[in-house]
């Protein structure tokens, strides 16, 4: 019941062959990912998200940037600080190495969030009506 936040195959920065200049979890002046600091089995202290929450916001050299939200409710478990030093791995293994953050949905909420979610088969449909 965890989510690893991922950029899909279709996203601009892993089809057009662009090049990563920075990624930055610092998302307003009082709202930083990175502070997020998690403890315990509960998960205390760990930054509540709704689906429209962003993650990150990740710039290009030709000066596009794309802010990556949440997509899903839940807790902020981890973020990944390895694309911070190393955003080359974010294009070359965006489903292992690469992924973004994890979060953690609400127990009761689990359930219907997966039953939302798309089948790869349905995923590729969505793409090709583009």
């Amino acid at each position: 019941r965890i989510c690893v936040i991922t950029l899909a195959e279709a996203h601009p920065l892993l089809q057009s062959g662009k090049t990563i200049k920075s990624i930055n979890y610092q998302i307003s002046a009082n709202c930083s990912r990175l502070q997020n600091k998690v403890s315990g089995k509960s998960k205390r202290g760990a930054q509540f998200l709704t689906e429209l929450a962003p993650l990150c916001r990740i710039s290009s050299t030709d000066g596009e940037e794309y802010t990556v939200y949440s997509c899903i409710r839940g807790r902020l478990i981890e973020v990944n600080e390895n694309i911070l030093s190393n955003p080359t791995i974010l294009q070359e293994k965006p489903s292992t190495e690469g992924y973004i953050a994890v979060v953690l949905p609400k127990f009761e909420e689990s359930k219907s969030i997966t039953q939302g979610l798309l089948t790869q088969k349905e995923y590729e449909e969505v793409l090709l009506k583009r």
